[in-house]
């Protein structure tokens, strides 16, 4: 480091806890073998067909983009009017200026083109679950150095579905269902899916986050006390860690993106690790 540069210690330290862990992955088994011992084979991952990502040149600048929650929202937008869009049709959670240099971000990574009086889609995306996916592993392994796989399949007879990100650490298995609907969207059966991929699965740490900044005591966390109450006669208590985020046990937690998803990942890394 030259003599003139200032020396940010924790950021220092957060790299050489980054690196640490990294090495530690590697000598630990790896994720193929970590889910063979649970009696699982991924049959099918990652796909492509609806996912809206850049070429590889500007996935760095598009990853630290999707940070912003009001870009991930925006994305939204234009996913649902992809066939013409103007701006003012995807102005509604940033400014005219802001979403005017996210219209123009899309097109020099290639994803959006002017058209007549508006802008489309350079491909056709269903949602934007996919990319969501792609953006948390991308998380996990960028900012946790962990190994990870999204849009996982297994050929399971009984539970079947997605699993949308797993990811190990030091020999841990994680597992993290990915949405991007608002609370109101979610439903109780979608709650008795995860847990039951949970159950079957049995990952050291679950995870069940949502893309939004709304609150998830109003509805999410009540269906979770709900579907706990309905599977064991001592289900166990959802506490609140703080804010958004709660926690089952030490192995199920809710989360939100309320301040930084990076940041409410950590807090469940720091939990689990600290016991």
């Amino acid at each position: 480091m030259p003599e003139d540069e200032p020396f940010d210690e924790l950021t220092y330290l957060r790299g050489e806890v980054t690196r640490l862990r990294k090495s530690l992955n590697d000598l630990t088994p790896g994720l193929d073998l970590i889910l063979r011992r649970r009696g699982f084979q991924i049959y099918k991952k990652e796909p492509t067909d609806d996912l809206l990502i850049p070429r590889k040149e500007f996935e760095d600048e598009y990853y630290r983009m999707l940070h912003k929650y009001s870009f991930r929202l925006f994305l939204r937008d234009v996913i649902k009017h992809q066939k013409h869009f103007t701006l003012e049709r995807v102005t509604r959670y940033a400014t005219s200026d802001i979403t005017r240099g996210y219209l123009e971000f899309l097109r020099h990574l290639g994803l959006a083109k002017i058209e007549g009086s508006g802008y489309v889609l350079e491909r056709r995306i269903q949602s934007f679950g996919e990319t969501l996916e792609w953006f948390v592993a991308e998380i996990f392994r960028r900012e946790f150095g962990s190994e990870t796989s999204w849009g996982v399949k297994f050929k399971r007879p009984k539970v079947g579905g997605d699993y949308d990100v797993i990811a190990r650490f030091d020999g841990a298995l994680f597992y993290i269902e990915v949405k991007s609907s608002p609370p109101k969207q979610i439903y109780e059966s979608e709650i008795a899916a995860f847990l039951d991929r949970v159950s079957d699965l049995s990952p050291d740490v679950s995870v069940f986050f949502m893309d939004t900044e709304l609150r998830m005591k109003d509805k999410i966390v009540p269906m979770f006390e709900n579907e706990f109450m309905r599977r064991s006669a001592e289900p166990p208590e959802l506490r609140r860690i703080e804010k958004e985020l709660f926690q089952a046990e030490n192995r199920i937690f809710i989360i939100n993106a309320k301040d930084s998803i990076v940041r409410n990942i950590e807090k469940v890394l720091n939990i689990y690790f600290r016991g």
